[in-house]
Order: C-alpha cells, then sequence, then structure tokens
C-alpha cells in the first residue's frame, strides 16, 4: 500500500490522520480530508474513528464478561470462564495490594480500566495497512484503529479518573480537609501560597502524566510500525527484512501494550487510594 503514495512522507501522514468529522471552512459539515482541514475544524469536531473503535471494544469487553458470566459453571470451566476469572483474579490480587481502604467501586474500575485501555492497544497489532484499505475502498479517507493512539481518548480517560480522585478526595476528607492537604503541606502553614502551588501542580500532573504516558507510548510504537511498513514498498530485501523486523517488534510490542494496560490500571487505583487517605 506504501507503493500507492507519492512519497513516504504522504504515506506517514496519511497513517496518522484521524477521521475526522466538523465544520469545514466553507461552513458545511463533513469529514476532514487532511490534518490542516481536520485542525481548521476547531473544538467541535470529533475524530469519528477513534470514537467507534474505543466504543466497539469496550461493547466486546461487556459482552464477553457477560457471557462468561452467564455461562459459568462449578464443573469443568470453559477456556472463557477460565480466561475471565484468571483477569479478576489478577485485578483482585492487584487492588487488594495497592488500595488500602473499603470503596466497592474500585475493583469494577480498575478490571474496565484495564481491559478497556489493552483492547485499545491490542489495535496496534493489526498490520497498519489493512483495515485503512478497506476503508479505503469503502470510500472512507482516513481510518486510524488504535484509540489509544488519540490524545483525545487517552485524556477523557485520565479526566475521568481525575474527576473520581476529586470527588472522593472531597467526600473523604471533607472540602475543608482537602484544602488543607493542598496548602498546609509540606512546609509550614504560614507558607501556605507556596504549599498551594506545588501541590496544585502535583496534582494536576496526574492526568496529564496518565493520558501522555498511555498517548506518547502508543503513538511511539504505531510509528515504527509504519516505517517498517514502508520497507515493503522496496526491494525484496527490503521486503524480507521487513517482514522479520515486524515480527519482531509485534511480539515485543505485546509486553507494550500489557505494560501500558497495567500501568493505566495501578495508577489509577493508586491515586484513588491516595484520595482516601487522611493525612496528618
Amino acid at each position: 500500500m506504501a507503493t500507492e503514495y507519492a512519497s513516504s512522507g504522504e504515506y506517514i501522514k496519511h497513517h496518522l490522520q484521524n477521521l475526522t468529522y466538523g465544520q469545514l471552512p466553507d461552513g458545511t459539515w463533513g469529514f476532514a480530508h487532511g490534518a490542516a482541514e481536520a485542525k481548521s475544524m476547531g473544538f467541535w469536531a470529533i475524530n469519528v474513528d477513534s470514537m467507534l473503535f474505543s466504543i466497539g471494544l469496550g461493547l466486546i469487553f461487556l459482552l464477553l464478561f457477560r457471557m462468561a458470566a452467564k455461562r459459568a459453571t462449578a464443573g469443568t470451566p470453559s477456556g472463557l470462564q477460565n480466561f475471565v476469572e484468571w483477569i479478576v483474579e489478577f485485578i483482585d490480587s492487584s487492588v487488594r495490594g495497592s488500595f488500602s481502604h473499603q470503596n466497592a467501586l474500585v475493583a469494577p474500575l480498575a478490571l474496565t480500566v484495564f481491559m478497556w485501555v489493552f483492547l485499545m492497544n491490542l489495535m496496534d497489532l493489526f498490520p497498519v495497512d489493512w483495515l485503512p484499505y478497506v476503508a479505503g475502498a469503502a470510500g472512507v479517507p482516513h481510518l486510524k484503529v488504535v484509540p489509544s493512539t488519540d490524545p483525545n481518548v487517552t485524556f477523557g480517560m485520565s479526566l475521568s479518573i481525575f474527576i473520581l480522585v476529586l470527588f472522593y478526595s472531597v467526600k473523604m476528607k471533607g472540602a475543608g480537609g482537602f484544602f488543607s492537604e493542598l496548602a498546609f503541606q509540606p512546609f509550614p502553614k504560614f507558607l501556605f501560597p507556596v504549599n498551594l502551588l506545588l501541590e496544585g501542580v502535583g496534582l494536576i500532573a496526574k492526568p496529564i502524566s496518565l493520558a501522555l504516558r498511555l498517548f506518547g507510548n502508543m503513538y511511539a510504537g504505531e510509528m515504527i510500525f509504519i516505517l517498517i511498513a514502508l520497507m515493503f514498498g522496496g526491494s525484496w530485501v527490503l521486503a524480507v527484512f521487513g517482514g522479520a523486523l515486524q515480527w519482531a517488534w509485534a511480539v515485543f510490542h505485546i509486553l507494550i501494550i500489557t505494560l501500558q494496560a497495567f500501568i493505566f490500571m495501578t495508577l489509577t487505583i493508586v491515586y484513588l487510594d491516595m484520595a482516601h487517605a487522611e493525612h496528618h
């Protein structure tokens, strides 16, 4: 597919462009046909491919786990039941190890975060040309299939976690206790402006680092797959080398996509544990 483009730069730009819907420069609404047009759409533009794949993968997760729950048996378990039980036990042990309070929301939230992020990351193992080629044949100009390479998705998830952190910080400590935590440590109380600045920056950095860590790692992984795919447009020697390199990177990337889902989940648990903790 790389040979269909005038240059390697066009091929890379095409694969990094989301299917964006919004208001076009002429005032009509439609899909952008380039990065400049997508940028001109402003705040209300929506990356349709990111939304469809993220919501679709979330539904797949819910349906699979619901199917496993409905078919669960005390006898010989099926492969799906074994897998789901293993995941649930893994999440439960992670929550017990990182969350020292009582909250019935945390374990289901951790399970959802881990599986959802993992499934979104897993899309990076699809060959970079397959689904965009099918979409192009159907008249769709762009298609990015890895939602976690879209900062809108990663920031949306991290801001949702951040809202929960703020909610439980106020609920467990009260508005005054939460403010005291920000204003009266680590320095003496008369330096509360300095404390507020330092703690405020640290608080705001949580959702930003959470989103950028996932986005940065997955974007870099996708870029490497795209660069490897360019090798198939050269000689047969490059194509063979590219195939071996793609296989090796895909095997290594399995570790990356799992690790990033685990880190996102673990930090979610840790941040919620901090929100429940009393500071003296």
